[in-house]
């Protein structure tokens, strides 16, 4: 059996595969670690993400292509290489949480020992939530709130008619009182009446309608009341139910000894899911059958993430909340002859591959961490920093200790001894191009001020994934960013922020269409939402995920050639240019 038919999905004695010679010439390349700090000794332990483990991951990604299960929700996967004792390669396989509603499935590694306790409790608990998220509907959708709704909509019209009566009757009224003042002994009593009647006439038409919306809102403010103390239940349910599957969950680690969830992560609250992610399920049954592990690889797979961060097909490391509090206690103990052996080779691999995959430039550059990756500097001043940035590195560092690395970063490592960075603006992390920090506070004051008047000239040029009929022109489509649905951005009328970009054909390849961007505005994701949405371009970014690209690329082609502004202490113009990688 070889890897490709991975789909089978077998562990152990009952599902376990030898990998075939096969496998063994795979470049073992290391493209991640995952790490974590010994609770004993405080070493840092390290498995690596391999690009054996990722071509293994990729097979079982067909397999679920393939399958009938319904993967629609989206979730991670995992793959684990390990060792027997007899030296044998074998392949383990987990999902995150549940699949198709159950937590065991023949040819997936179990759920981590433990749950079963607490499954009577699990069951009540459960019950009593699905109950609560019935009733909250139910609430939610009481007949008064449509009524008082509509009855409120057609007071307000009736109010509003009634104003604008009283209003042309306060008009009538005085021009009648200049009239009658120009006559001697006028009487403006009756005008003073009447118009004292109309006032009497609106205080009424609020007393009789607030008396008859009166039991329609206490109808309402009894069901908010009542969801609101179906929430709190709902919120004390779940935070039991969690606290005792806490308590329940122990994991093993390669030294054999074990502890609880509650053990390990003592301080914070531990999110939801907390030891149903792969890697934690994965390393355990290692440890609990005395393999040795060798590499390990997570993927999603389904629908995008609701957050739009985890895209179908793509790897992730350790997650910050669930997973890498786990990982030093998950990883002592282990063999490392087996690991250390495929570090060895996969260091020794980088090193032969290093001049074929380095980014290639003229300028100066710096190095960061063991792996050398390089960060050309463009233009350089005792005020500014202009850094050629690469895909797939971060403008600045993230919330979580798996997002620190970023240019920000590692200028701020590099330069040391020197002045604090500022970033004067931000590229998202797919896309490539030119990216200008300041190094003090006047410069930077002096660059933002150019931004917000548009003073600064962006050009950027991108491959869009299909063939574009127009030439030329300009894209004006206010952009807003659902909080519930974040970093995805949308068109949005009412609630969206201008957003300007001119744009210009540069030429047409294999169907692929090559263009040029100027935005004259700075929104989030402006240049993928006004190429993908109909109203714009109507194509994506070639290797756009988030905004709908199907097709298989290895990057967002989309990166920031050209910009020009003033100097902010020698007030001369800067134009900046780096050649397009694709």
């Amino acid at each position: 059996m070889t890897h490709g038919e991975i789909g089978a999905g077998e562990i152990l004695d009952a599902s376990a595969m030898i990998l075939g010679s096969d496998l063994d010439r795979l470049d073992r390349a290391i493209t991640y670690w995952y790490e974590g700090i010994c609770p004993y000794s405080g070493e840092i332990l390290r498995l690596p993400r391999t690009l054996e483990a990722e071509a293994i991951a990729r097979d079982l990604m067909q397999s679920l292509g393939r399958s009938q299960c319904d993967h629609g929700e989206g979730k991670m996967y995992g793959v684990l290489i390990a060792e027997s004792s007899r030296g044998e390669r074998l392949i383990l396989k987990a999902f995150s949480g549940l699949l198709n509603g159950k937590s065991e499935i023949e040819g997936w590694v179990p759920p981590i020992a433990g749950r079963e306790r607490v499954a009577i409790a699990e069951s009540i608990t459960l019950h009593r939530l699905a109950k609560i998220k019935q009733e909250l509907i139910e609430l939610s959708q009481i007949a008064e709130r449509g009524e008082y709704e509509r009855r409120s909509q057609e007071y307000a019209t009736q109010f509003e008619i009634m104003r604008e009566r009283h209003h042309i009757s306060k008009q009538e009224r005085h021009q009648q009182r200049q009239q009658e003042r120009q006559q001697d002994g006028a009487d403006l009593s009756a005008l003073d009446r009447a118009s004292q009647m109309e006032k009497m006439e609106r205080r009424n038409f609020k007393r009789d309608r607030d008396l008859a919306l009166l039991p329609l809102k206490q109808a309402i403010e009894l069901a908010d009341t009542q969801m609101q103390n179906l929430k709190q239940e709902r919120r004390e349910l779940s935070r039991t139910l969690q606290n005792q599957m806490h308590h329940a969950y122990v994991l093993t680690n390669f030294a054999g000894e074990t502890r609880s969830l509650k053990e390990l992560i003592t301080e914070g609250a531990m999110p939801t899911g907390t030891g149903d992610c792969c890697a934690p399920k994965l390393l355990h049954y290692a440890a609990i059958h005395h393999l040795a592990p060798i590499a390990l690889a997570e993927f999603w797979w389904g629908s995008p993430a609701p957050d739009g961060y985890k895209m179908q097909g793509e790897f992730y490391g350790a997650c910050v909340e669930r997973c890498q509090p786990l990982m030093g206690f998950l990883l002592s103990g282990r063999n490392r002859n087996a690991l250390d052996r495929a570090g060895e080779d996969a260091i020794s691999l980088e090193n032969e591959n290093e001049e074929k995959i380095r980014f290639q430039s003229s300028l100066t550059s710096i190095k960061s961490g063991k792996i050398e990756v390089e960060l050309p500097i463009m233009y350089e001043d005792d005020y500014l920093i202009a850094i050629a940035k690469p895909e797939g590195l971060l403008s600045v560092p993230g919330r979580y200790l798996d997002t620190q690395d970023s240019v920000l970063s590692r200028l701020r490592q590099y330069f040391s001894d020197r002045a604090s960075l500022y970033p004067v603006h931000r590229l998202d992390r797919q896309t490539s191009g030119i990216l200008l920090l300041a190094r003090d506070l006047d410069s930077l004051r002096h660059l933002h001020l150019q931004f917000q008047q548009r003073q600064v000239r962006k050009v950027y040029e991108a491959l869009l994934s299909g063939e574009c009929a127009q030439k030329c022109g300009m894209i004006d489509l206010p952009l807003w960013g659902n909080p519930e649905n974040r970093p995805y951005q949308q068109v949005d009328f009412a609630k969206g922020k201008p957003s300007l970009t001119e744009f210009r054909l540069l030429g047409i390849q294999d169907h692929y269409t090559r263009i040029e961007f100027i935005p004259l505005t700075g929104r989030t994701h402006q240049l993928r939402v006004h190429a993908a949405d109909p109203r714009g371009l109507g194509l994506t970014i070639l290797g756009d995920r988030l905004y709908g690209c199907q097709i298989a690329t290895d990057r967002l082609h989309l990166h920031a050639r050209e910009l020009t502004f003033t100097h902010p202490r020698s007030l001369e113009e800067i134009r900046l240019q780096i050649p397009v990688p694709f």
